[in-house]
């Protein structure tokens, strides 16, 4: 098979020969294994954040992650498939790999655990074998908050882990469903935002303003440099060529701004949400927000419940 210069200098850059060219085979690949040992109960708060593939959890987590975890609490972030074909010139286990290795270094620089589950990337499904998982998943957590995406989504991939998510709300606390002990209290369900408006618009019950903590997310999201970069299942040669050390500064300063107006997106479209939590001067001063909807299903926190969680 002939291979065009440009792909083979990308591929070897990143650390791949010609079998991870995109038509390879997809075999599956020892990533981490889903744990069963109970999070430490001490008395601190535990977040346990899911996303379809190795970078969605890390956006939805973002900046309040590292709030979290400056005050001592436990988060962790659950990527629901591997991201075996999310990138535009390499595929399989290597790409499974790379972006695991990519988010890996993203979480701790969050502060954040990392969890990347062996299901091909398209492939998730609402089975009772994952609902089982991801029920396992937030008892060994024993997850105070579980935070994923609104299931009206355009992603299968996404579609499918919210509702696996939604699944386990009240699995969570049934005693005989999995191996792991049930969580004696129910957590609070959070949706992150999102711009989709059918069947309904995303409502912003919470609002936290994270200009404290933009600058080293927005650092710590440049190193998935398969997905941002590089463009992953959408990119292309062109945006971050191997041998063009000025383009790819420029590349890398414009995936820089795009990963700041998301968040001042969400303080400037939900501002009357912040001056809610935060009054009218604080309010209307925070530039980066995250803003979440609270799932009509598990614990209904009360305001003084959300201050709590949310103490910032």
């Amino acid at each position: 098979m002939k291979i065009s210069p440009i792909v083979a200098v990308l591929t070897g850059v990143a650390g791949f020969g010609v079998g991870t060219w995109f038509t390879a085979p997809r075999p599956r690949v020892a990533l981490a294994q889903v744990s069963s040992a109970q999070a430490p109960n001490d008395g601190k708060l535990h977040v346990i954040v899911f996303g379809a593939h190795p970078d969605d959890a890390q956006y939805r987590g973002a900046g309040v992650a590292m709030k979290w975890a400056r005050r001592g609490d436990h988060v962790k972030l659950v990527s629901a498939t591997n991201g075996d074909i999310g990138h535009w010139a390499i595929a399989g286990g290597p790409l499974a790999e790379r972006r695991k290795k990519e988010v890996t270094a993203v979480d701790e620089r969050l502060g954040a655990a990392t969890e990347v589950l062996d299901i091909h990337d398209g492939e998730i499904m609402p089975t009772l074998e994952n609902r089982r998982t991801f029920a396992r998943m937030i008892r060994a957590w024993n997850a105070d908050v579980v935070i994923t995406n609104r299931p009206n989504d355009y992603h299968p991939d996404h579609r499918y882990t919210s509702i696996l998510v939604q699944d386990s709300a009240y699995m969570v606390g049934v005693p005989f469903f999995t191996d792991v002990p049930p969580l004696k209290r129910n957590p609070v369900y959070l949706y992150a935002w999102d711009g989709f408006q059918r069947p309904y618009p995303f409502h912003a019950d919470i609002a936290v303003g994270i200009d404290d903590a933009i600058e080293p997310t927005v650092d710590a999201f440049l190193l998935m440099v398969s997905q941002l970069q590089e463009g992953g299942a959408d990119g292309n040669a062109s945006l971050y060529p191997p041998n063009d050390p000025a383009a790819r500064q420029r590349r890398t300063e414009e995936c820089r701004q795009q990963l700041l107006r998301r968040y001042a997106a969400q303080a400037n479209n939900y501002r009357d949400t912040l001056i809610k939590y935060y009054g009218p001067e604080k309010g209307k001063a925070i530039k980066y927000a995250q803003v979440f909807e609270i799932c009509e299903y598990g614990r209904q926190p009360s305001m003084e419940e959300i201050k709590k969680i949310f103490p910032f």
